[in-house]
């Protein structure tokens, strides 16, 4: 098994030798007044960042110390361009050198750098366009900067903005300034991170040093890292688990990292755990639950798992973004224990931008817990005596990382006790500055110091629980559904995925609430569809007691977040607006 360290990018090059996972630096985990210090005592040791190409093989090595001379560099152009600190630079967040020195020469330069999305297949490049123009309105950056494979789209959104941009190949080439960089300090605002918007449009929201590093300092603490730790990630950098948790933590807590592109772990998901598998140290690797089960699906009867992969050594298998689903969780086990994996590697999490990113971290070595909990409880519907009671699993997400404090509250807003249900609260030293330039929306979710979450959940002798939500919940005929609980019962049906169902509320003619459930279509034959809409019409009574929506839908029409959580908010927008064309069926 050819080793990380040793690959080559073709066979009449020199070898590339990736960073190593062992330093005689000693590790501090992210104890610095700010990011600056913590990306200076980084570069004084040898570990860094590695990229590879999409078949894995290793295509650039960049040790922490090149980075910062990179970042130190560009922080004297940015500021020769009239970049001022408190200036927002926005950066189209490729997976890269270049962004890498750019986004930690913008904090250098005392400017707040704006990680905006890639082009994505969903959508077309209007929609592109228009996202990043919207982004653009709204952190009101100095500059956009981005790859020259979107130059296009880029100045196109900017240019509607009426925001100088350029790519970033060309502003490298401007001449560097003789200047000073400013004094920062650890409550200045160190970065502005877009949510992944899977509820709402997503809102600019802005870290200081000290969140930023607190919140990371909770990731070397709760994740027990060691000296053999390296990281493997394909998590894109303009979401918070990709940007915080696979850049910003790897550099704050001196850990060497392999990268590959999100878009080519899109094509060829093995490639992912073939990094892992030659890792010659203990792998640390996050992914939602969609990236464990496309892995599981992309093998084959006729792979021959053991020979291809060693899995032994991935010690941390982190799981967070979205709800974490046991059955895709067990079927990555299924597929991949030949290989040497094991299912208490698994390390559920909970966290959003506006807490930096980790909320809660299960302790290593504990897997996944879950507990079965009935759907009427979980809705906070009474008890419908005449149906037989149906039950969910829902994964034990941990417990709350260092200096983080997290509070279950009930209707009247009074904190309820354990196995009891409501919104979840969080206070401590790595909750958001504000959402940039809302202070309406900023006053309704931090209150006193604590952050409204905007998800249920229930506590247990310590253990987080989240179970949906609040705001997807939807209630037909005065009783509560969550609408996971819709798409796992349809997705029971043969041929179904995860993120092949979406289901929201929807206002009928009459004013009352029922469900409309969007569902991506393969059959193509009119009878065969017909009866998979009527299976799907079966399944989903049976769920809310009523005939609701449905919609048969052409494959890859459901749109995802940033992080690859499907978006019903959005889905449900594009419905509404006709985007969404469903099949029709035969009368």
């Amino acid at each position: 098994m050819t080793d990380i360290t040793t690959l080559q990018p073709s066979k009449t090059a020199a070898p590339l030798v990736a960073t190593p996972n062992h330093c005689s630096l000693p590790r501090r985990y992210s104890d610095f007044a700010t990011f600056c210090d913590a990306l200076d005592y980084a570069a004084s040791g040898r570990r860094g960042m590695n990229f590879h190409d999409p078949r894995g093989t290793l295509t650039r090595v960049y040790p922490f110390a090149e980075l910062r001379e990179d970042a130190l560099a560009m922080a004297r152009r940015l500021i020769g361009f009239g970049v001022e600190p408190g200036m927002r630079v926005a950066l189209v967040a490729e997976t890269g050198p270049d962004f890498a020195a750019l986004f930690c020469g913008a904090i250098y330069a005392g400017a707040w750098p704006v990680p905006l999305p890639l082009p994505t297949s969903f959508g077309g490049k209007e929609n592109y366009i228009e996202q990043l123009a919207h982004q653009l309105g709204s952190s009101d950056p100095a500059l956009l900067l981005y790859s020259p494979e979107i130059g296009e789209m880029g100045a196109t959104a900017a240019a509607r903005q009426n925001c100088p941009a350029m790519d970033w190949t060309t502003f490298a080439g401007r001449p560097d300034a003789d200047c000073a960089f400013p004094e920062l300090g650890p409550d200045d605002i160190c970065y502005l991170q877009y949510s992944s918007g899977s509820t709402r449009f997503p809102h600019g929201v802005a870290v200081t040093h000290r969140a930023l590093l607190n919140n990371l300092a909770g990731h070397g603490y709760g994740m027990e890292l060691i000296d053999s730790d390296r990281c493997i990630s394909w998590l894109p950098w303009y979401h918070d688990m990709g940007l915080v948790g696979c850049f910003l933590s790897i550099i704050g807590n001196q850990i060497s990292v392999d990268y590959l592109k999100t878009e080519d772990f899109a094509r060829r998901p093995l490639a992912w755990l073939d990094l892992i598998s030659r890792n010659p140290g203990t792998s640390v690797s996050y992914s939602p639950s969609f990236g464990y089960d496309i892995c599981a699906r992309r093998i084959s009867s006729q792979t021959h798992v053991a020979e291809r992969f060693d899995l032994s050594r991935w010690r941390i298998a982190g799981n967070g973004a979205d709800m974490i689903r046991p059955d895709v969780m067990q079927g990555f086990v299924n597929a991949f224990a030949e290989a040497g994996f094991k299912a208490k590697a698994f390390l559920p999490s909970y966290g959003l931008a506006e807490a930096t990113l980790a909320v809660t971290l299960m302790p290593p070595g504990e897997g996944i817990r879950v507990e079965l909990v009935e759907e009427e409880r979980l809705s906070g519907s009474p008890r419908d005596l005449s149906r037989p009671a149906r039950y969910r699993a829902i994964v034990n997400c941990g417990k709350p990382v260092r200096d983080m404090l997290i509070e279950i509250r009930g209707a009247t807003g009074a904190v309820v006790a354990d196995h009891h249900i409501g919104k979840v609260w969080c206070k401590g030293p790595s909750i958001m500055h504000s959402y940039f330039r809302d202070p309406e929306n900023t006053a309704e979710c931090l209150v006193d110091g604590w952050l409204d979450t905007g998800d249920m959940g229930y506590m247990v002798d310590g253990y987080l629980f989240i179970v949906g939500r609040a705001k997807d919940m939807i209630i037909i005929n005065g009783k509560n559904h969550w609408p996971q609980d819709i798409e796992w019962a349809v997705e029971q049906l043969p041929g179904f995925h995860q993120g092949d169902i979406a289901a929201f509320a929807l206002e009928t003619e009459g004013g009352e609430e029922t469900a409309a459930v969007l569902v991506h279509c393969r059959v193509s034959d009119p009878k065969e569809r017909q009866k998979l809409h009527e299976a799907i019409r079966d399944k989903v009574r049976a769920i809310t007691g009523v005939n609701c929506l449905i919609e048969l839908v052409p494959p890859r029409t459901l749109p995802r977040t940033s992080s690859g959580k499907l978006s019903r908010a959005k889905a449900k927008k594009l419905y509404l607006s006709g985007e969404i064309a469903p099949f029709q069926l035969a009368a």
